[in-house]
């Protein structure tokens, strides 16, 4: 009812005024004049009928305007106001540039190709209410230049891990195109779903689409589907309306890209036919995240039929993607198999190649090889750069931006897309009060503020960088409604990022903008995060003390907050300044908007002070550069590390821990102790054992005690453990912590004999 009130209120107010003027992405420069321009029934649009590419954006404007109104506006009327679309010879704004002007008496855009005169019509449209409404429809005085920062503006949907409807792909489709996207990466196959129809392989679809039902059991739980149980879960589409979503994004200037996840991730196509895999065996659909041992989800690249059968699947794709790029995967692909399997020995001794990783890029380079003979391109994750990259591929950059930087040294194309902050099935906010996520956080800032080009690379090579994809992994999205929550906002952070000029961008600016489309959300029934309202503890030192400073993404957002332990709110402290951290404490802190709390639970952050808070720390090897925590200092400075990865971690891929502080002076020590985390998934493992050894001289050390790990790396729960060392109280000057790495991960894991992390959190000491 509120909902029905708040639409009600919205378009009668309309009569009045205009529509805000909240364009997203900004445009690249924009003068608002005085006045409006007024469709109403006597309004045409006029257009050089000769140029037939522009009959679907004069439809989809149109069929809009008649949607909202009721108005249908004429074509080469005589009478009435007009709306000039014009295609322009000499190159001004590019070709998916435009400048837009309206005056109260006309609209005039102006554009060197069709997809111009589109995105000025959706500009358009921003101005303008998105339900229907009998209030004058008002476009206010303005003129536009406006033109993309970046060729590849893309967002990715992955349909294997649980498929949706072609509904609600088109209105993903909608959302991108409204926004000045361009590229719709489609994630058509993986281990737990094969969803495109191939007419020469039925059984991809009849057998690879299909798994025994496990909703309301949680993915990382989710057992594979036993022999004879129903496989009733799943669905494809057909290449008839895969065709059609093509036609329907082409309308719309978005151009699909089709995944084909090979030679990893393909155990729904081994599935469906034994031949492809080393061993040849019958096994049963993957429905989440169990893997049985001996589990194949990897292809025998060392056999000529498995790249006869790719060839006939990519040669039936081709034919309903006209897009030049096809993405081939190559990610996280187990190459255990190879190493055993006959044919793939045999071809590696034939091709001279040294190793594994040579073999997937052998893999790599015939499939690009095959593609580029039907005018393709190939595009893959960063793992096709392992053992040397195909000559032409293009390299998506998904674990952090290494791969990327790597790549566009090499003079190859890179989309960079990194796992923080552009993997849209991390929250958002929360993770209390929201929906369930894979994991990490990547905030609505956090995105606004990702530039695309690495500051690594010269402006020589970062003409390489082709733009910047978000991608949306669907192991925990069931529903058309949580695809909606996990991308808005976060989508329009990204056009922004993709469109905006650098130095245009602000993001104060964008974040009132992003309030007004939460009212035409609301208008369009659309599912969203009002936003990130946790607030952040950012820890510091100042004379070996420890203070923390309190943050909040939300502009003009005030922060009250206890020490305590009570619940705070709007009658608590309020924040202004560092808060001094003299003891042991818990902060809780609420954001506070307009006089109303609009945290869903109060942030909190548990502080220790021992004998080391504040202290410097010394490394043997450092931490990895994606977990840096809050600094080199992270595990002193006060904050415990929580199950979220990304926040107070140091991170150690494959490297033990290997930590010395120094004291002020020499001190009486008798416990240490340091957190811990497991996280299977994110092969992250318990340490094997922790010791403790102490110095005098930062030389010659001593071991104090230590401890074993009495947790199995299989344990596939969440957890934090604490490893604590109490031993006979002894002088001192140094300390060192080592933990020791797993090293690899497991026997059965998804990365078994990859290297394993380690994540260590606060040194404590008393």
């Amino acid at each position: 009812m509120k909902k029905i009130f708040l639409i009600l209120f919205l378009s009668f107010s309309l009569h009045s005024i205009a529509q805000p003027v909240a364009i997203i992405p900004k445009p690249v420069k924009m003068e608002l004049k005085e006045g409006s321009f007024t469709i109403d029934r006597n309004t045409s649009l006029e257009f050089d009928s000769k140029l037939s590419n522009l009959r679907n954006t004069v439809s989809f404007f149109s069929n809009f305007v008649n949607d909202v109104s009721g108005i249908r506006l004429h074509q080469h009327w005589k009478n009435g106001k007009k709306i000039y679309l014009k295609i322009r010879k000499e190159k001004v704004v590019g070709d998916e540039g435009y400048l837009l002007s309206v005056t109260p008496q006309s609209i005039v855009i102006t554009a060197n190709d069709p997809k111009g005169i589109f995105y000025g019509i959706q500009t358009l449209i921003q101005t303008l209410p998105k339900e229907r409404t009998n209030a004058a429809l008002q476009i206010p005085s303005i003129e536009i230049t406006d033109y993309p920062r970046f060729q590849w503006r893309g967002m990715h949907l992955d349909v294997s891990r649980h498929f949706f409807t072609p509904n609600t792909i088109r209105m993903y489709i909608d959302l991108l195109s409204a926004y000045k996207f361009n590229t719709f990466h489609w994630h058509l196959s993986d281990d737990q779903g094969w969803r495109l129809e191939i007419k020469k392989y039925p059984k991809l679809t009849s057998v690879g689409a299909w798994r025994a039902d496990r909703r309301g059991i949680l993915w990382s739980q989710s057992q594979p589907t036993q022999p004879g149980e129903p496989t009733t879960y799943g669905g494809f589409y057909t290449q008839e309306q895969a065709r059609e979503i093509v036609r329907y994004a082409a309308e719309r200037n978005i151009t699909i890209v089709p995944e084909f996840d090979v030679p990893g991730h393909s155990a729904a196509a081994i599935t469906a036919y034994p031949f492809l895999s080393c061993s040849g065996k019958q096994q049963t659909m993957i429905t989440g995240g169990i893997y049985p041992k001996d589990y194949e989800s990897t292809l025998d690249v060392g056999k000529d039929s498995v790249y006869t059968f790719l060839e006939n699947v990519l040669t039936e794709v081709m034919k309903i993607f006209p897009s030049k790029y096809i993405h081939i995967g190559g990610d996280e692909v187990d190459k255990s198999p190879w190493a055993k399997d006959s044919a793939c020995q045999r071809l590696m001794r034939k091709e001279n190649l040294k190793d594994l990783d040579e073999l997937q890029s052998y893999f790599i380079r015939r499939m690009e090889k095959f593609l580029n003979a039907h005018g393709k391109k190939l595009i893959g994750w960063d793992e096709i750069l392992e053992g040397g990259v195909a000559p032409e591929a293009t390299v998506m950059s998904w674990r952090g931006e290494s791969g990327g930087i790597a790549a566009a040294k090499q003079h190859h194309y890179v989309v960079m897309t990194p796992g923080e902050p552009l993997y849209f099935d991390h929250y958002q906010a929360g993770p209390e009060g929201e929906p369930l996520a894979f994991g990490g956080m990547n905030t609505l800032k956090m995105v606004y503020d990702y530039n695309p080009v690495p500051k690594e690379l010269s402006p020589d090579e970062a003409k390489y960088i082709l733009g910047a994809q978000a991608n949306l992994w669907a192991e925990m999205i069931q529903s058309e409604t949580h695809v909606e929550y996990m991308i808005l906002p976060r989508m329009l952070a990204l056009a922004e990022t993709d469109w905006t000029p650098l130095p245009e961008k602000n993001y104060d600016d964008f974040y009132n903008r992003v309030q007004q489309k939460f009212r035409e959300f609301d208008q369009e029934g659309l599912t969203y995060c009002e936003g990130n309202f946790n607030v952040t503890f950012v820890p510091g030192s100042r004379n070996g003390k420890l203070n923390v400073t309190l943050q909040s993404e939300i502009p003009g957002a005030q922060i009250y907050y206890t020490t305590d332990g009570s619940y705070p709110g709007a009658g608590s402290i309020l924040y202004n300044g560092s808060v001094n951290i003299d003891s042991s404490m818990k902060i809780r802190a609420v954001v506070v908007q307009n006089g109303i709390v609009k945290s869903k639970v109060p942030s909190q952050q548990s502080f220790v002070v021992d004998k080391v808070s504040g202290l410097n720390v010394n490394y043997q090897f450092p931490p990895s550069t994606q977990y840096m925590a809050n600094g080199i200092n992270s595990l002193t400075d006060g904050i415990r590390g929580t199950l979220a990865v990304n926040k107070y971690w140091h991170g150690f891929a494959g490297n033990d821990m290997i930590a010395t502080i120094e004291l002020p002076e020499t001190e009486t020590i008798h416990e240490v102790s340091a957190g811990f985390l497991q996280r299977y998934s994110d092969w992250i493992f318990l340490p094997q054992w922790m010791k403790v050894e102490v110095s005098d001289d930062g030389q010659n050390f001593h071991e104090a005690g230590k401890v074993k790990n009495d947790i199995s790396p299989e344990e596939m729960q969440l957890l934090i453990k604490d490893f604590k060392i109490d031993f006979s109280s002894v002088p001192c000057r140094y300390i060192r912590v080592t933990a020791k790495n797993l090293g690899v991960c497991p026997p059965g894991h998804p990365g078994e004999g990859k290297p394993a992390w380690l994540f260590a959190d606060e040194i404590v000491v008393y």
